[in-house]
């Protein structure tokens, strides 16, 4: 079959690869000059199979107002009116119950362990290195209200049979020692020794590589201007350059999906949320993390990739945009200066990952209109995020129920996946200031002291 894959970010990639090693025809078209230069590029490199919960939670819409007016908040909304954003939200704050959480949280584990074990088995057949790590990742709390409230998130880990640990003080500063400099900053922490860590722009380049030398043909530089459609089926895809036919089409556009799709009446519940990162140089590896540490309070991940440290975090809600809302670059200066001390300079990205109002995954064919696209859940961040998705959701199709027919609430049922053999084929003393100064979209710092 011949197959365009729109999108050379790390789903895009991953769906190449494997749909050539079925023997698939492959076309890969992106905008950007090479793989993995958008989403892709500098996520905070996580690849939490354990730590991944829906943003949508009890309690956070009260978080969420609080939020607005701390200086160094972890949310900013950039309100517009702007009916995909609003719509968005709102049901987003719909699922901010405890039932909806149980729902979405259990799903998301479901569908991270199953990529858990598609990762490993990736990564034994191409033999890629990309900085991982397998150490697990270590969420911080500050404050025993922050521990105490983690018991929802041990209650959903242990019914899934997801390994957990829940450290006191003296057990974070044993699974990271550099912790020990802010001692008297934390409680206790919540572990998921399954965790990964790695660096996701390496992993898709040299993916990218094995898919091409698989036949795989990569078409950069070319921007997607729309689907063909005739009688009702996608025939192939409108680009700048040409119009490339096709039997079939992936779309792996991230936040661009929505935009594409809309014309065809899809419509994804996905909106673009803004997030920023720092890439550090470990001066000094006794306060360096040795795996991934999440701090609850800021929202901030802390991972170890190689010789550099990552740090990402931040959810910016203002839509379609690349601009750099949140202050000049010598804030990154004042970062450096009172967080990571000994560093000489570091480097910044803005990334724009895509959100879903419930944190599911949308994956799903649509051969004509008698079929839809078939949801299925996401992890969050089971991530090397766009933003973790080492392993490959599978995917499935099926027939639109006869309106009478429909199932109430089948939008809330349990999703259920085969295991892949079935198928058919920080002594951070940084942490307390890293905050909203991640806050360009390119920079370097250089003599921060």
């Amino acid at each position: 079959m011949k197959v365009i894959v729109l999108g050379a970010g790390i789903v895009g990639v991953t769906s190449a690869y494997q749909l050539a090693k079925a023997g698939h025809e492959v076309t890969v078209v992106d905008r950007q000059p090479g793989p993995a230069l958008e989403t892709s590029f500098a996520n905070a490199g996580e690849v939490s199979f354990g730590y991944c919960s829906p943003w949508a939670a009890p309690g956070i819409p009260m978080k969420a107002m609080k939020w607005l007016f701390m200086k160094h908040a972890p949310l900013i909304l950039r309100p517009k009116l702007d009916m995909a954003m609003l719509s968005w939200m709102a049901r987003m704050l719909s699922n901010c119950t405890s039932e909806r959480y149980a729902i979405n949280k259990s799903r998301m584990l479901r569908l991270a362990d199953y990529s858990r074990i598609a990762l490993a088995d990736l990564r034994a057949e191409t033999g890629i290195a990309y900085d991982e790590r397998m150490q697990g990742t270590l969420q911080l709390f500050r404050t025993q209200q922050q521990l105490d409230a983690s018991a929802k998130d041990v209650k959903a880990l242990a019914a899934d049979g997801i390994p957990y640990e829940v450290l006191d003080r003296d057990g974070c500063i044993r699974f990271e020692p550099a912790l020990k400099h802010v001692r008297d900053k934390i409680v206790g922490g919540l572990l998921t020794p399954k965790d990964e860590t790695g660096d996701c722009f390496k992993f898709t380049n040299a993916l990218a590589a094995k898919a091409e030398a698989l036949g795989v043909r990569f078409a950069y530089g070319t921007t997607i201007k729309a689907l063909d459609v005739e009688a009702g089926r996608v025939r192939g895809v409108i680009t700048d350059r040409e119009r490339m036919s096709a039997e079939a089409v992936v779309v792996a556009l991230g936040s661009y999906s929505p935009l594409l799709l809309a014309p065809l009446g899809i419509r994804l519940p996905v909106y673009p949320v803004k997030g920023y990162s720092l890439t550090i140089p470990i001066a000094d590896a006794s306060r360096a993390p040795e795996s991934t540490v999440m701090d609850e309070t800021y929202k901030i991940a802390i991972t170890r990739l190689g010789d550099r440290i990552r740090v990402g975090g931040m959810a910016e809600i203002s839509g379609y945009t690349n601009d750099l809302g949140l202050g000049p670059p010598q804030h990154a200066g004042i970062l450096g200066h009172r967080s990571l001390p000994g560093r000489r300079y570091f480097q910044g990205l803005l990334l724009v990952r895509p959100a879903s109002d419930d944190a599911r995954w949308h994956a799903g064919h649509r051969p004509d209109k008698g079929c839809r696209s078939l949801p299925q859940y996401r992890s969050r961040h089971a991530r090397l995020d766009d933003e973790h998705r080492f392993g490959a959701a599978h995917r499935r199709s099926c027939r639109r129920r006869p309106a009478g027919n429909r199932r109430e609430g089948s939008r809330n049922q349990p999703l259920r996946l085969k295991p892949p053999g079935q198928h058919k084929k920080r002594g951070m003393n940084m942490i307390a200031q890293i905050h909203y100064h991640l806050c360009t979209s390119s920079f370097e710092v250089t003599n921060v002291r």
